[in-house]
């Protein structure tokens, strides 16, 4: 864990130490409110940003707004058209809109491009900004090529990571969260790569919004264990290890009670496989905070993530975190002293652990305490003000013109001597499981 993460604080009103206003055209596919990882962390970073007095455009796809037309609202808002993704109808991508972005950045040329994403809209804002010689900063914030064995096309991997390559290095700066995933993105050629870390708002997220009342909903009594997985229901997620270690957990605490948080394409089949399980669905604000603080230990097997920003989450409410030693929960845990990590793509020590740690309470509560005291120095203050020195340094000619070093250390850098671990192999489908939790290792 580093110690070079900000202390939580709020934004000084104009962000008064900062030199420069800026004019910042962000593009997006997704936003608030969409409820994803992405959408969620963006939003944040508009809202910091336009507090540090920079003067922002959002383009994101019309969710009802009509496309074409623009809010008068702060941040300005451009609507584009956007079509539903497959299997997850309550998301859009947006359609290409490069003449039109074109059109507009001539008639108010911003001083940075900064491109969340990269689909169709985000391929026509890299091919707007660069006609008109715009700087451009991109953000890798999804594994894509990753999703593929899991969706049965492993072979589209390939491909997909050759897009992103090809995408990214034809921007001026890559944002990345983890210095792992830098050293990872750097061996397979991207470059001009910059370690930005992602905040946590541990005023929102908080154990004292612990509720009786919801636990007792769930059926919890007030000594029993509440394992909690907050995020997507997909194959991606790598949820047939929790499904396992939820298992181990019954042989020794059979009180326990498993709540998921989140939708997704495999919720059916979830309900089908743990019909005692509570499927709480999407959970947004305070109903979220509520949610994160009423449980006990948190599980994330996820081995697809960019971040994770659920891991800071959990943590900042108090639970005791079990995930694989990777993106975010390699950078903020400590194994044994602010949570549990297990070797990616080990199952078997992921549901050990799991099982270990059901048996004891006085282990829950001490790792509870530790991880609610280490986030809270994951403030966002910090955050925006290393966005704000990208955006500066792709101002500077000598940046725009030549290719940066494959990885830059960010002023906010991740943990020195951090352990980099194979992929693992995968856990394979949802499909084939029987029962509730009858995978027992």
């Amino acid at each position: 864990m580093s110690d070079a993460f900000a202390a939580e604080q709020p934004m000084p009103p104009n962000h008064q130490v900062r030199k420069q206003q800026l004019r910042l055209a962000i593009v997006t596919e997704t936003y608030p409110p969409e409820v994803n990882g992405v959408s969620q962390t963006i939003a944040k970073v508009v809202k910091g940003l336009g507090e540090a007095g920079h003067e922002i455009t959002l383009v994101r796809p019309s969710q009802g707004e009509p496309a074409g037309q623009s809010s008068g609202l702060s941040p300005r808002e451009v609507f584009v058209t956007g079509v539903p993704i497959p299997k997850y109808g309550q998301l859009k991508m947006g359609l290409p809109a490069m003449n039109r972005l074109t059109r507009l950045w001539r008639a108010q040329r911003p001083d940075v491009v900064h491109i969340v994403t990269e689909g169709p809209l985000g391929l026509s804002a890299l091919a707007a900004a660069r006609r008109l010689g715009l700087p451009v900063a991109s953000e890798f914030r999804t594994n894509f090529h990753s999703y593929c064995a899991h969706y049965g096309v492993g072979w589209l991997a390939r491909p997909i990571m050759g897009y992103l390559r090809w995408f990214h290095n034809r921007t001026g700066c890559t944002m990345v969260p983890t210095r792992a995933l830098a050293i990872e993105l750097a061996a397979k050629g991207l470059t001009n790569l910059r370690v930005v870390a992602r905040g946590v708002d541990t005023r929102q997220f908080d154990p004292a919004k612990r509720c009786m009342a919801l636990r007792d909903a769930w059926g919890v009594a007030p000594q029993s264990l509440a394992v909690l997985y907050v995020g997507r229901l997909a194959e991606e997620k790598n949820l047939p290890v929790l499904i396992s270690a939820f298992a181990r957990i019954r042989q020794v605490r059979p009180d326990s009670k498993l709540v998921f948080v989140g939708d997704g394409p495999a919720r059916e089949e979830l309900q089908r496989l743990c019909p005692n399980a509570v499927f709480a669905g999407i959970r947004k604000g305070e109903d979220l905070a509520r949610h994160y603080a009423s449980g006990d230990v948190f599980l994330f097997p996820s081995l697809t993530e960019t971040f994770g920003n659920v891991t800071p989450e959990a943590m900042a409410s108090g639970l005791a975190v079990l995930a694989f030693d990777h993106a975010a929960a390699s950078e903020l845990i400590r194994s044994g002293e602010n949570g549990l990590l297990a070797q990616p793509g080990n199952n078997s020590q992921f549901c050990d652990l799991a099982k270990s740690l059901a048996t004891q309470s006085g282990e829950i509560a001490r790792l509870r305490n530790r991880a609610r005291q280490t986030v809270l120095r994951l403030g966002w203050p910090r955050i925006i003000q290393d966005i704000e020195e990208v955006y500066t340094a792709l101002q500077k000619p000598a940046v725009q013109a030549a290719s940066a070093p494959a990885v830059i250390a960010s002023s906010n850098p991740a943990p020195t001597g951090l352990l980099i671990c194979p992929a693992g192999r995968s856990a394979g489908s949802l499909r084939g499981l029987n029962s509730e939790c009858e995978l027992s290792s």
